[in-house]
């Protein structure tokens, strides 16, 4: 019997009772979405600053993308690729000719695509530079969040992610992230047998950790002088997200891998890609990499129109115009509660300081019951990344709520 949902206390003691306990959410459960607000079980009203950690970028439940699903939803859903379908290459003309690139290779999740944009460096690394097949390195960074499948939390400095899941995957070196001298050291050192460099341009469950200005360039400078392929995962902070269209952009780098996924599907379908140029993308030969689910055709008609809300509605721009207002807006309150506020566009963050025993949690359960959602990361760090369709008015309606939470613990 299919259960119905009548309060919010009974849904959270559904999945405590049948589903893993793999998450610690905040206590509000959700019905209802619809630009840059939610409603719970029983009707109250929020303002989202999480946005499913920017996988809803153009709002909940955008007209413009539930009418691409539902549209294609009626015609045709799956084919695999082991056929091909007529929403697919439309797909990946655009795709490609969107960011600047000669291939792209559709996947699903972040993780997908990142364990992709991994198997494709080692690839290449093998065939085109020469790397011993046994031998490859890809180097990484501390802190980053790359996905939870066994070979990307090898890359993690986090016990969370990484303990007792037994033997990790070889072929990672890792070295602290905001520092190229590090890199430069180690590409010095092992050059010859690393194929590629991955970081998150900002690292975004480390708690919005904005690297200094010029890290990127000097990274992706390093990376060509040891002929080391230069990979960006922009899963989270990409497509509009810091006020330009991808976060490499605000320093004109052009990564040779770049890894996409969740606003790729507008908040409504798990839609992934990797782009790279033929030199790169073609060393993958039919039946050497796929998914069942990859580039099926209802996904490609959703991101076509995720990605054309983007533009249409000035996205980038609107980020970057809103998320100085927050910035300026959080760091003019003073309260003892807060040590930093640091961000780009509307991925922002706010270091908490422990004061009257109360911590971050707190902070997000008082701001739940003033109607905004956020969620710790790091325990002491608040993330704020609500969609890119809000409104001046809106956003300061829920700064002033934010500062209300904060306040409310002095």
């Amino acid at each position: 019997m299919i259960e119905k949902i009548t309060s919010s206390q009974q849904a959270m003691d559904l999945e405590a009772k049948y589903g893993a306990h793999n998450y610690h959410p905040l206590p509000v459960v959700l019905a209802k979405g619809k630009g840059a607000k939610v409603w719970d079980v029983e009707g109250k009203e929020y303002y989202d600053f999480l946005s499913a950690y920017s996988a809803v970028n153009q709002g909940h439940c955008h007209p413009k993308i539930i009418k691409a699903m539902t549209d294609q939803a009626e015609r045709l859903t799956l084919s695999s690729r082991a056929f091909y379908n007529d929403a697919l290459g439309s797909w990946e003309k655009y795709v490609t000719e969107y960011f600047g690139y000669d291939k792209v290779l559709p996947m699903n999740s972040g993780a997908e695509a990142d364990e992709t944009g991994l198997k494709l460096a080692r690839r290449w690394g093998v065939v085109c530079k020469g790397i011993p097949n046994d031998e490859v390195m890809i180097v990484c960074c501390e802190g980053n969040f790359h996905g939870r499948t066994i070979t990307i939390i090898t890359m993690s400095n986090d016990p969370e992610s990484y303990a007792n899941y037994g033997p990790m995957t070889p072929g990672f070196i890792r070295i602290p992230y905001n520092d190229p001298d590090a890199l430069e050291k180690v590409l010095a050192e092992h050059g010859k047998k690393v194929a590629g460099f991955l970081l998150e341009p900002i690292q975004g469950e480390a708690g919005v950790y904005v690297p200094d200005e010029g890290y990127l360039k000097k990274c992706y400078d390093i990376c060509k002088k040891y002929n080391v392929l230069f990979m960006a995962d922009e899963v989270q902070c990409g497509i509009a997200r810091t006020g330009k269209m991808l976060a490499c952009d605000h320093e004109g780098v052009r990564p040779d891998i770049l890894i996409l996924g969740k606003a790729l599907g507008g908040g409504v379908v798990p839609v992934s890609a990797v782009l790279a140029d033929d030199d790169i993308m073609l060393n993958i030969k039919p039946g050497e990499h796929g998914s069942t689910f990859g580039g099926n055709p209802v996904a490609a008609q959703v991101s076509m129109a995720a990605l054309e809300v983007i533009k249409e509605e000035n996205l980038m721009e609107k980020a970057d115009y809103l998320g100085k207002i927050f910035r300026d807006e959080m760091s003019k309150f003073k309260s003892p509660m807060i040590e930093k506020v640091r961000g780009k566009g509307l991925l922002n963050a706010i270091i908490i300081k422990p004061t009257n025993g109360k911590e971050a949690w707190d902070v997000c359960l008082k701001m739940r019951d003033l109607g905004v959602l956020a969620k710790p990361t790091h325990q002491h760090i608040i993330r704020f990344a609500p969609p890119l369709v809000i409104t001046e008015e809106e956003l300061r309606d829920a700064i002033s709520r934010i500062q209300e939470a904060i306040k409310s613990f002095e």
